[in-house]
């Protein structure tokens, strides 16, 4: 037996591409220039095409209008008329009738000249059956139908039809009088010269629709090339960042049309993304700058200490120690550097941090001063410590503060005053020291940075970068400045002032919801 597969178990068959699709690709694999230039033509082009339709059927109306209105202003005499029992009967009755006479027997209006345009036929009833009746100088007749016979007094019929010898005609049905006996008559106007107007007309028209078509399409490419020149000197240069990685790189911007806006923003990230670079390289360069002094003093002591162990002449206990704590207060700063370097690197707000807690400011700012006068145990703290409570990660802002103070008892001379305040959201450090120089004051938060009189003391420059880098993140804004001197000719010191935004009260903590008893 064989087995049969059902609907599941069968094989995935691809599906015939439909024509949409296939449309739908070919459009979209076009240029930008190329969809707006076909879109234009497209447009345009249809726009021309209800132009013309409208136009050849409003023509071909006022003159089928024409026509009726010159069949109901048709009146004629009936002189020798030529019968037969069909129409082309009557036909080969008027030819042996008349043999010099030409023409048709039909006049306009009110008789006041000829229209040699306009046949007329009787259709009379008799009781051997129906005659139909013609001008003797007639060459064709109307092709009649039943509903001619039904037409009655004041209720004319309008009718398409043709002649006998299959010549188009507009024809009118009425009531005329054929031998004093009202009888229905035909009035016929032939349509092949109108139908001929009308074909020229459509081709005319069809003409300046392709071309209209064939316009807008150059029309569009030129407007599509001027509309994108600014985006292809856009692409340009990010082909050109691509090629060279040379960041940094802008466009002209005119005007302030969208395209002006795409410009501009392109212009602030190319240069934001070459100063990021520019301030990487410098971070690389001043970072292995300062690790190169610390890393050279301890190969230099570990070279001795081998060296030694090599040799078998033994180093003197007091110079052996001497080493051992110079290695020691080096590692300590290679370590120091390093988390430094690692809390300036990491992101602003990584994404899917936890969001900023609420901290007591004031309660940060006592550990910070417990540390602070372990590492200066002679100098005086004057402190005004107020509550306030801010949002910010505990860590760094900690970090901040230590850093602030830190730098305070740095530059603190033996047996000085740091005064620190915090009130309203304003936190104060000043120390007694030498101060800063007007010249350096745009610097002191700079990386790596630190000012020819303080490049002999310990530290790597980075402390005020970290404050300054928290202190933004945490909404605040941070100063440092040359202090008023005080009174009795002392020395002004340095002052730093830390602003951040928050409130004299934590806020509220949501109470836990409780089911209520049904």
């Amino acid at each position: 037996m064989s087995e049969t597969q059902t609907p599941a178990e069968q094989p995935d068959r691809p599906e015939p591409e439909r024509g949409g699709s296939r449309w739908s690709g070919w459009f979209q694999r076009m240029s930008l220039r190329g969809r707006l230039s076909v879109l234009t033509a497209a447009a345009v082009a249809f726009a021309i095409a209800i132009c013309a339709f409208t136009c050849w059927f409003v023509v071909r109306n006022q003159l089928n209008s024409q026509i009726q209105q010159n069949l109901a202003d048709t009146s004629f005499k009936v002189s020798q008329p030529a019968c037969g029992t069909t129409a082309k009967t009557a036909v080969t009755q008027a030819e042996s009738q008349s043999a010099s006479a030409s023409g048709l027997g039909g006049t306009s209006g009110n008789g006041q000249g000829q229209v040699q345009s306009v046949d007329w036929q009787f259709l009379v009833p008799t009781t051997s059956g129906l005659r139909v009746c013609i001008s003797q100088d007639a060459t064709r007749a109307v092709v009649n139908e039943p509903s001619d016979l039904t037409v009655a007094p004041g209720k004319d019929i309008y009718r398409h039809g043709s002649y006998t010898d299959g010549t188009p005609a507009l024809i009118r049905a009425t009531i005329g009088s054929y031998e004093g006996v009202p009888t229905p008559v035909l009035l016929a106007y032939p349509l092949n010269q109108l139908q001929s107007t009308l074909q020229d007309l459509a081709l005319l028209l069809v003409g300046v629709a392709a071309l209209g078509a064939l316009g807008a399409a150059g029309i569009g490419l030129w407007v599509a090339r001027a509309a994108l020149k600014p985006v292809d000197k856009l692409t340009d240069a990010v082909e050109h960042i691509a090629r060279t990685q040379e960041l940094g790189s802008t466009i002209e911007v005119n005007g302030s049309d969208e395209i002006a806006r795409l410009s501009e923003s392109f212009n602030s990230m190319s240069t934001a993304l070459a100063s990021s670079r520019d301030r990487q390289s410098q971070l690389i360069a001043d970072a292995g700058h300062e690790l190169r002094t610390p890393l050279t003093s301890l190969r230099t002591n570990v070279d001795l200490l081998v060296r030694s162990e090599e040799t078998g002449r033994a180093l003197p206990e007091e110079t052996r120690s001497r080493m051992m704590r110079n290695m020691k207060a080096q590692m300590v700063e290679l370590s120091t550097l390093i988390g430094d370097l690692l809390e300036l690197s990491r992101p602003t707000r990584p994404k899917g941090a936890k969001p900023l807690e609420v901290l007591p400011l004031h309660d940060i700012a006592a550990r910070a001063l417990d540390r602070a006068r372990l590492r200066g145990p002679g100098l005086t703290f004057n402190v005004d410590v107020h509550p306030w409570y801010v949002r910010a990660d505990a860590h760094t802002m900690e970090r901040a503060v230590i850093n602030l103070l830190d730098n305070a008892v740095k530059f603190s001379p033996p047996g000085g005053t740091i005064d620190v305040g915090l009130r309203f959201g304003t936190l104060t450090v000043r120390d007694h020291g030498p101060g800063i120089p007007a010249e350096d004051l745009p610097h002191v938060f700079d990386r790596f940075w630190r000012s020819p009189s303080a490049r002999q003391m310990p530290g790597s420059g980075l402390g005020l970068a970290i404050v300054a880098q928290t202190i933004r993140e945490a909404g605040g804004e941070v100063s440092l400045a040359a202090a008023e001197p005080g009174p009795e000719g002392a020395t002004g010191g340095a002052l730093a002032t830390v602003r951040l935004p928050g409130a004299p009260t934590p806020p509220p903590t949501t109470p836990p919801t409780t089911a209520s008893n049904m």
